[in-house]
């Protein structure tokens, strides 16, 4: 496969050779693709060239006549825009010459020259700012002379019409101009890539700080087979392997497995999960109609699950509260009865018997979704799924002892389903919470008491955003602050509100925290901070918009600065960092699967991968995902689609992972899809509200 390389590395390596290898480029034009090369294999003297690209995404190669002053170049960058620039890469090849010309002209010969010289300079012009330099020292200037031979009458004939075609452009240009006098050969084995980049906060406009691996659109070479095979197949394998794990109900699909793993035992990995459904339920929605795209399931599942509700819920002899939703269930033949009966888990049969928190929260998000997406708004406001919705919100808005607007959970409550010390208000549950709020909000009808819901659920949203907001955030001042806290402070004026004691700081901390970025912290309870990175809280907190568009930027620095740490060699670390030694004795009980980055203690999870793209996007990020996606294609379908990953940078297949895991299926297709379309974001997130952007609260001096 062959390599791109930036056109500044390129003309340094062709300044010292003695001849200039010939450049073949693909340039795209609007939707189409057309190559340059000589169709009529014919040869030319030299002439001048020059590459405008312009704003739009849109370029033409332009042979001149003449060569234009300098200013004129610099004329031409400066009307361009400063939000995007487009700049074009070409490889180390030969070139097959062919005719560029426009969608209503005949195709033209450009003929290539037959003797040329050493190139030396090359300028590059991006309003007026860039020309190949970093921020802080300017590159050495390179200054050449490309074709200087003289051509003949019916040459220059050529050159000047396509230089006139080229002075009617109306949109803003940015001028590329090569001048060489090397000889360029003919050959049919050529590579280019095009892109339009749009800087990001967390990127310079300096083309020397750019990284090739992480730009969106992606630097796709023509013959590449990780784009034009390896990833065609891999997809088609991922829709394959989704659409096997299909649960079918008297007829109809209601769910998809767990994993469909042929060796492992299969416990309960032949359920449907309602967390895990989640991002098979999106491909689902988001794939087109006529390509497969399959909404029915998403609203079987969500009516089953529905009906499962209003079950009686005993674990011995306690009756759990009546809106809470099944962690799983399973579809069982009746051989006595000769009918099919679904078979509902609601934590009794969960490792630590804890009821799933999270299960409800996913189900009203998951209805959104499907409102959203399918337009259908008859099935959000049936009687029977507005009950289910007003069961679910009561659970959780009713009075209680609670000083704060956030949900006491207890560990395992949620996809982190074992002991981990999450116990008390984990991020995830509470961006969770915000998030259902929300949308149920969306989609509850004033009616009866359902304005009255309404009005607690306004209440709660705008509480549970200040609180998120002012004591879950952490960035490096915010840690000075704490590192510098007094203790045992009383009344309504005191600064350490939770009265954290400073020496409980874990030392990891210091280290980890870089001086730009941020991230939402795990726990926040009395005398308590747990200072770890969840990755589902966080992403969740940009979707929802509980996270201010500052955070959010804040925590797509923090997945920058600490790469290694938080994406390694396989997306995605679930929790950062692993508990270790002593304190993994005491917080997980010995647990056996939880060792020190395997399973939920800091392994690597493959799904995680759809929540960061879609908070990637709405961040205007997309390179970070891009990156993370290129990775997790280099193993998943090899490795058979496995759970998670072990060790410090996921390299190792998780030691009790499942293959052929369905979320790890269809969150990589989920990843896929917003990121071939970026319009599918809505489906699964939501904008922020500007009358809750700023509570009336009293703040504390010490946030």
């Amino acid at each position: 496969m062959s390599t791109l390389r930036a056109p500044c590395d390129l003309l340094e390596d062709v300044k010292e050779a003695e001849a200039v290898p010939a450049l073949y480029f693909t340039l795209s034009v609007g939707d189409s693709e057309k190559e340059l090369g000589d169709s009529s294999e014919k040869e030319v003297k030299s002439a001048d060239f020059f590459i405008v690209l312009k704003h739009e995404g849109e370029c033409t190669v332009t042979p001149i006549e003449e060569q234009p002053s300098e200013t004129t170049t610099e004329k031409g960058a400066d009307d361009a825009s400063e939000k995007s620039f487009d700049f074009i890469m070409f490889e180390k090849s030969k070139i097959t010459e062919k005719s560029l010309c426009s969608q209503n002209e005949e195709e033209e010969a450009l003929e290539s020259p037959e003797e040329a010289s050493q190139t030396e300079n090359v300028k590059w012009t991006d309003n007026g700012k860039t020309s190949l330099e970093s921020n802080q020292r300017e590159s050495p200037k390179i200054s050449t002379e490309i074709f200087q031979d003289t051509v003949g009458k019916e040459e220059s004939s050529k050159l000047e019409e396509e230089n006139e075609s080229t002075d009617k452009l109306d949109k803003p240009m940015k001028t590329l101009r090569v001048q060489s006098n090397e000889n360029i050969s003919k050959s049919n084995n050529a590579n280019v890539a095009q892109m339009s980049l749009k800087p990001s906060p967390s990127v310079g406009s300096s083309l020397e700080n750019l990284e090739l691996d992480s730009l969106l659109p992606a630097v796709r070479s023509v013959d590449s087979p990780l784009w034009s095979t390896e990833n065609g197949a891999m997809l088609e394998e991922a829709w394959e392997g989704l659409q096997k794990s299909y649960v079918y109900y008297k007829g109809k699909p209601v769910g998809t497995l767990a994993a469909m793993d042929p060796i492992a035992e299969a416990l309960n990995y032949n359920q449907v999960f309602i967390r895990d459904f989640v991002p098979s339920g999106l491909a689902c929605l988001m794939r087109p109609a006529n390509a497969g795209g399959d909404p029915e399931i998403v609203k079987n599942f969500l009516l089953k699950t529905l009906h499962l509700q209003g079950w009686e819920k005993r674990i011995d002899n306690f009756t759990l509260g009546e809106g809470v939703m099944p962690a799983s269930f399973k579809v069982l033949y009746d051989s006595h009865r000769q009918k099919e009966t679904l078979v509902a888990d609601f934590g009794g049969s969960a490792i630590g018997r804890v009821a799933p928190v999270d299960s409800g929260f996913w189900w009203i998000i998951l209805l959104r979704s499907y409102t959203k997406c399918t337009h259908d708004y008859t099935l959000s406001e049936l009687p029977e799924v507005q009950r289910g919705m007003k069961l679910i919100l009561n659970l959780c808005l009713s009075d209680g002892f609670d000083t704060f607007p956030t949900l006491l959970c207890a560990d395992g409550c949620s996809m982190i389903d074992r002991r981990m010390g999450i116990y008390g208000y984990p991020i995830e549950i509470q961006a969770l919470f915000y998030f259902a709020l929300r949308s149920s909000r969306q989609m509850l009808k004033p009616e009866r008491d359902g304005k009255e819901l309404i009005e607690r659920i306004d209440k709660r949203i705008r509480a549970l955003s200040f609180h998120i907001q002012k004591y879950y955030w952490l960035d490096f001042t915010q840690l000075n602050n704490i590192y510098r806290y007094k203790t045992e402070e009383y009344s309504h004026t005191a600064v350490n509100k939770f009265n954290v004691i400073p020496e409980s700081i874990p030392d990891w901390v210091f280290d980890f925290m870089p001086l730009r970025g941020g991230y939402l912290i795990g726990n926040v309870s009395p005398a308590r901070m747990d200072f770890r990175w969840f990755l589902v809280g966080n992403c969740i907190a940009i979707l929802s918009s509980l996270a201010t568009p500052a955070q959010a930027t804040a925590i797509m620095d923090l997945i920058e600065e600490r790469w290694e740490d938080l994406i390694g060699e396989m997306p995605l670390k679930i929790v950062y960092p692993a508990l270790e030694g002593h304190e993994w004795r005491t917080v997980t009980g010995f647990d056996p699967k939880n060792t020190r980055w395997s399973y939920h203690n800091g392994g690597s999870w493959p799904v995680l991968i759809w929540l960061l793209t879609a908070a990637c996007i709405k961040t205007g990020r997309p390179q970070i995902a891009k990156r993370a996606i290129e990775l997790i294609e280099q193993r998943l379908s090899k490795d058979g689609w496995p759970e998670y990953y072990d060790g410090k940078t996921g390299r190792y297949v998780g030691k009790q992972a499942r293959k052929y895991q369905t979320w790890s299926i269809s969150g990589y297709l989920v990843a896929k899809m917003l990121i071939e379309n970026p319009a599918n974001l809505p489906i699964i997130s939501l904008e922020e509200d500007k009358k809750i952007a700023k509570p009336k609260l009293t703040r504390s001096i010490s946030f």
